[in-house]
């Protein structure tokens, strides 16, 4: 991977004293009474020297990072079965005296130095990352089976919550002081789970695109996959009529409600979409239009998924992926991580086929939540309320063709209601949500993939290190600064402004700039120059 111009930005970022450390220290750590966590290795890198580092999750190849000591280690996550996550905690030289957890995505197993690497270490924080008990890729999940229970519950929760605790002590036996505030970045797989059930591990915490529902997210995926495979049903649609057939005609329809037509919808909700009017006519080439069956299963796509019984299963897809929404859809990532789930952590059976998914299925699931993974409890007042006074980000991309939209919206909501119905607390003092336009799951990459475009640059992961760093390392576009922020000074982020780097890569240039607005208000174009956010204002809509 060629060296990042993300870190010329570092000098940039809201900070606070720092604390030192040195190659000295890195090489004569050694860890005192930590029960459970052994030492396994300490590793200093002078700055600017070669970092190149991979495991079966994540990789790293730069050499423009500031120095820093890794220390690696093996955490005993239950002594009685002798299960153990492998975690890792960098710590720079020029500390800021915060520590960052950075997540992982899907069922990986592998520290995340890539995030640590870029996002961590050069903004001075202390970063802590875990492999969450096993070894594998993000839609790998044959580690699970046969009833290898402590590795789901490690990759539930158990792994991360141990391996902040660790983190914490071994930040501060190293730097010889406490760290003053403990903070988490992830997309995908999003730590809700620590907000709700270990409240005092994190003063601030960001997630992007939960998975955070997990027994109804893998149902969903499954359900969606079912309405359009295989590929000799009558409802099947290629890639290219994904492409070049329904995403000009969903652009045609919606993409000019919001006052600009830039191929960006800003609130896919304003449009209903109708796909009838790719309605095949008579003696019609049928690769230029749709059938009946075609159009039946878009209307099911697009849908919020409910079963027979009326059952809330999960939000569908948003006018506006298009030429992402064929990947999530047919036996890509996501399809691969729910028949992986079901295989291995719900009904133990390698044979297991998505054609063998029914309600009774999602009802068991749900009974089972493997490795306690879901995420959804509304009552998050341990860690908002004010002996505790967190802090909690969270953000989507409208065309998330992984995790719906509606899902952060659902979970978001449903704070909202507990919070009127049991407390005085305000939500927007606690917890805000933003969306982006346009973009797919977590950012760039995939972005990139499909020739989309997004304002999906705004300093969270998976985003430098995929070439698409935030336009300033400051609280207006940096959203681990507005965290910080927010935490230590009492400014809550209103907006935060979006960069789209051209073809998503920062040596190409800025294509323009964009307001991320809080749910639930959305971006709409004032006049002016479309490339500049000062062109467009958040504004509130009934949708």
């Amino acid at each position: 991977m060629p060296s990042s111009p993300f870190f010329v930005l570092l000098g940039l970022f809201l900070g606070v004293a720092a604390t030192s450390g040195s190659e000295s220290a890195c090489s004569n750590f050694t860890l005192v009474d930590i029960p459970n966590v052994n030492l396994t290795a300490t590793t200093y890198f002078a700055a600017n020297a070669l970092v190149n580092i991979s495991n079966a999750y994540s990789s790293i190849d730069e050499s423009n990072l500031p120095a820093f000591c890794r220390v690696e280690l093996v955490i005993t996550t239950n002594a009685t079965a002798g299960s153990s996550a492998l975690t890792e905690v960098w710590l720079p030289d020029d500390w800021n005296g915060r520590v960052l957890t950075v997540g992982n995505g899907g069922l990986a197993g592998g520290v995340t130095v890539t995030e640590l690497g870029h996002v961590a270490v050069p903004q001075g924080f202390a970063g802590v990352s875990t492999n969450t008990g096993h070894d594998g890729g993000t839609d790998d999940g044959a580690w699970a089976g046969p009833h290898n229970d402590n590795a789901i519950v490690d990759w539930g929760h158990r792994a991360v919550h141990l391996s902040v605790l660790a983190g914490k002590e071994v930040v501060k036996q190293y730097y010889q002081t406490p760290a003053n505030k403990s903070y988490y970045l992830g997309c995908s797989t999003g730590d809700l789970k620590e907000v709700q059930d270990f409240p005092e591990d994190f003063d601030g915490v960001v997630v992007g695109a939960p998975a955070n529902w997990w027994t109804h997210l893998q149902a969903w995926s499954i359900h969606m996959n079912l309405n359009t495979e295989p590929s000799t049903s009558p409802h099947f649609m290629t890639e290219d009529m994904w492409q070049n057939i329904l995403a000009p005609e969903v652009m045609r329809q919606c993409d000019e409600y919001d006052g600009l037509a830039d191929g960006i919808i800003n609130d896919p909700r304003t449009c209903s979409f109708r796909p009838e009017t790719l309605t095949c006519r008579p003696g019609q080439d049928a690769t230029t239009c749709l059938t009946a069956d075609q159009i039946s299963a878009l209307h099911r796509i697009y849908a919020d998924y409910y079963e027979a019984d009326q059952t809330y299963v999960f939000g569908g897809y948003y006018p506006g992926g298009e030429k992402r929404y064929y990947s999530g859809l047919v036996g890509k990532t996501q399809f691969k991580i729910g028949r992986a789930y079901f295989q291995f952590m719900v009904t133990n059976d390698t044979t297991w086929k998505i054609h063998d998914y029914n309600a009774t299925l999602l009802a068991l699931t749900d009974k089972l939540d493997p490795g306690q993974a879901n995420a959804i409890n509304p009552n998050i007042t341990a860690f908002i309320g004010p002996e505790h006074n967190g802090k909690l980000i969270q953000y989507f991309g409208w065309a998330d063709e992984l995790i719906s939209p509606g899902n952060a919206i659902h979970y978001y909501e449903t704070v909202h209601q507990f919070l009127r119905a049991n407390t005085h607390l305000n939500i927007n003092d606690v917890y805000r949500l933003f969306s982006v336009p346009g973009m797919n799951h977590c950012g760039p990459l995939l972005t990139t993939r499909q020739g989309g475009q997004a304002a999906n640059a705004f300093g969270s992961v998976e985003q430098a290190s995929n070439n698409s760093p935030p336009l300033s390392l400051d609280a207006e576009h940096n959203i681990l600064a507005a965290i910080v922020r927010w935490v230590e000074e009492g400014v809550a982020p209103d907006t935060l402004t979006g960069v789209y780097y051209h073809d998503n890569d920062v040596a190409n240039g800025v294509g323009f700039t964009r307001p991320l607005c809080r749910y639930p208000y959305n971006l709409r174009y004032l006049g002016g120059d479309p490339d500049s956010a000062e062109s467009f204002e958040c504004a509130f809509n009934q949708a």
